[in-house]
């Protein structure tokens, strides 16, 4: 089972294979809500854990048919921010994790690389967060206080997301 990320935190997420009906036909969001129920002993909660349970099903259904109204480029672009906010978090260690920044960076430049002209007005303003982030691990590099105590463990050569 996979989850989803939303703001309360992650939400599990059923295969969307096992959610097939009968005859291999898709569940719709109520049945996929019925098809979660099964899978609890809502018989064992108490009144209030039940109530919760069937709480917590609704706001899924209803998360999964926001989403769905989301065109898929703002949500990769969404994505794209939280990889630039990754390397952000980890260049802003003390000392820098420049092995983990370096893989949010890296992450961020194929993702932009692979999806070039199609995230729509978002574009521009990644390829001008993966520029700055990008500088800001190369000039917290080099800094003669950072340069060899990185978290890397080496040079750093082969970490620089500087492509």
């Amino acid at each position: 089972m996979s989850t989803l990320w939303t703001p309360g935190g992650e939400v599990p997420v059923g295969d969307r294979r096992s959610d097939a009906g009968p005859a291999g036909h898709d569940a719709s969001t109520a049945d996929a809500g019925a098809a979660a129920h099964e899978e609890f002993d809502l018989d064992s909660l108490s009144p209030e854990e039940r109530e919760q349970a069937e709480q917590y099903i609704r706001d899924l259904a209803e998360s999964r048919e926001r989403l769905k109204a989301v065109p898929a480029s703002v949500v990769v672009a969404n994505h794209a921010m939280g990889l630039y906010e990754l390397a952000a978090l980890h260049l802003s260690n003390q000392p820098p994790n420049f092995a983990e920044g370096a893989m949010a960076i890296d992450a961020l430049g194929a993702l932009l690389d692979g999806m070039k002209g199609r995230l729509g007005e978002a574009e521009p303003t990644l390829q001008d967060a993966l520029s700055q982030i990008r500088m800001a691990f190369v000039q917290l590099k080099n800094r003669p206080e950072d340069g060899d105590a990185g978290e890397s463990g080496d040079d750093g050569s082969e970490d620089d997301p500087v492509a």
